[in-house]
């Protein structure tokens, strides 16, 4: 059987950057001053004045791009081999997209210049807030948040104050025990307690929950359509007539949303406002902390309290960045937002198109149906009777009589060459794998990465010593993770 090769083979053996000091080297050339040195203590306080030098080590240049280099041979990425993380999208992207947002033009634009030398940047804004609204069935959509989570925070803002306008801003948030950690976090961060809606036996909203619960005290039912389990909420637009008839607002998580393009869209749902997550859905690397953008779009009702200000088209044509929004919740980023993740998606929708788009939902339900039915003999798929939309999640229940765990199936695809997938998450599968191998993954990876998962299941009955020592191809072998998590060495000692 074929494995690829991955970055898990053995290589460099590279010690902290701080075991190469020595004294007196450097690796920049400067020239003299010309002028006198500044006294620093002349325009700083006496506390923030160094006494002594920083402990930074000295090396040639040559000494610290080779150590980075060398590091970032390390390191797993979308480039090397296949990342099936669920719920994160980790897909490839296509590089004329970097290219793009590296334009000389659009990479070096001054953030404070004003609007008239910066009307193409301004233009693509607005087309992508259109094209967004388009492929969503929103009203209006607004690029400036930052992230996904910061685009949902933004929303429940809107939501409260539009509550607010009404009277009564109401105290709690309905969210589904699926969920993603960020939903309870943004309710708080609004003022409102959260109370949780059951999941049903087939992993849909339980829509007698959803009544039962659903009062005058709730403000919004916050949920992600395909769901946490990967399966489609056939019952949205009842469970949105449930809260709409009882006055509250339906915030949809578009983290998804690579499930359903071309095929439905959220605001014909009754969706009144939703994220995208652009680095997840449309063409940005995901990962590393960004970068990123989360535009919220909204229904009709929402429109007048999106963040502002917002590229509006007047008649002669130009686009001005309206800021006369009475209602608006203000500011929630500087500037418009991230426009290099803007530009990534503008090229994005504007290559796809509608029926690109389309097809590109399409492959990611088919490869993850495909992989749900080459593992099914393997692992327990507990929800969707073995069919699901984007991502399938399975479970370790199979392997329990064996003791090998899903942490311990993990480990062992990393010594095949594989990044693990999502890994005990959702919380109400226990010993979850949740795997995503989206649109851009090929037929051949996809039954390379199963055959693997199945291999495993097989040698867990024949040698699960063998994998509870994985991975052993590593520079690392297993940590300690809650030792790491707990007292983690940052310095050298």
């Amino acid at each position: 059987m074929r494995h690829y090769p991955g970055t898990t083979t053995l290589g460099f053996e590279e010690p902290l950057i701080f075991d190469y000091q020595k004294t007196g080297v450097s690796g920049a050339s400067l020239p003299e001053l010309q002028v006198p040195a500044a006294n620093p203590s002349e325009s700083l306080p006496a506390a923030l004045i160094r006494t002594e030098a920083a402990a930074l080590p000295e090396l040639s240049e040559s000494e610290t791009v080779r150590h980075f280099t060398r590091l970032s041979t390390w390191n797993y990425s979308v480039d090397l081999g296949f990342y099936p993380l669920g719920s994160c999208t980790m897909k490839y992207n296509p590089k004329v997209n970097e290219w793009a947002a590296r334009l000389p033009r659009a990479a070096r634009m001054h953030p404070y210049a004003p609007v008239a030398a910066v009307q193409p940047a301004i233009e693509i804004t607005y087309e992508v807030e259109q094209m967004l609204a388009e492929v969503s069935g929103m009203a209006e959509v607004s690029v400036q948040p930052s992230a996904g989570a910061h685009g949902e925070l933004a929303a429940m803002m809107m939501i409260r104050k539009a509550l607010k306008q009404r009277g009564n801003p109401r105290k709690k948030v309905l969210i589904p025990d699926t969920a993603h950690g960020t939903n309870p976090a943004t309710s708080a961060l609004n003022g409102y307690a959260v109370e949780s809606i059951a999941t049903g036996a087939d992993g849909l909203i339980d829509l007698a929950s959803v009544a039962e619960k659903m009062n005058e005290d709730v403000a919004a039912l916050m949920l992600t359509n395909p769901n946490t389990l990967g399966l489609f909420e056939q019952n949205i637009k009842a469970v949105c007539d449930i809260v709409h008839e009882r006055g509250g607002f339906v915030f949809g998580d578009g983290a998804n949303l690579n499930a359903i393009m071309g095929r439905g869209r959220p605001g014909d749902f009754g969706i009144d406002a939703m994220q995208f997550n652009l680095h997840k859905t449309m063409s940005t690397p995901h990962g590393g902390g960004g970068p990123g953008a989360g535009p919220v779009g909204v229904c009709a009702e929402l429109v007048p309290f999106l963040p502002g200000p917002r590229p509006t088209r007047q008649a002669d044509g130009q686009i001005v960045l309206q800021s006369d929004l009475p209602l608006s919740i203000g500011r929630v980023r500087t500037f418009m937002g991230n426009f290099g993740v803007v530009l990534r998606t503008w090229v994005y929708l504007r290559e796809m198109g509608a029926k690109g788009l389309k097809h590109a939902s399409d492959m990611a339900v088919l490869n993850a149906n495909y992989l749900a039915r080459l593992i099914a003999d393997h692992y327990h798929i507990p929800y969707g009777d073995g069919r699901c939309m984007h991502e399938v999640v399975a479970s370790d229940r199979t392997l329990a009589d064996t003791g090998v765990t899903t942490l311990d199936v993990a480990k062992a695809l990393i010594d095949r060459g594989f990044h693990p997938p999502t890994v005990y998450f959702p919380l109400v599968v226990k010993g979850a794998l949740m795997i995503e191998p989206t649109e851009t993954e090929s037929r051949e990876t996809i039954e390379t990465f199963a055959a693997s998962l199945n291999e495993i299941a097989e040698l867990a009955k024949t040698d699960p010593d063998a994998l509870r020592a994985a991975p052993t191809r590593t520079h690392r072998r297993r940590f300690d993770e809650a030792l790491a998590a707990r007292k983690p060495v940052l310095i050298a000692e």
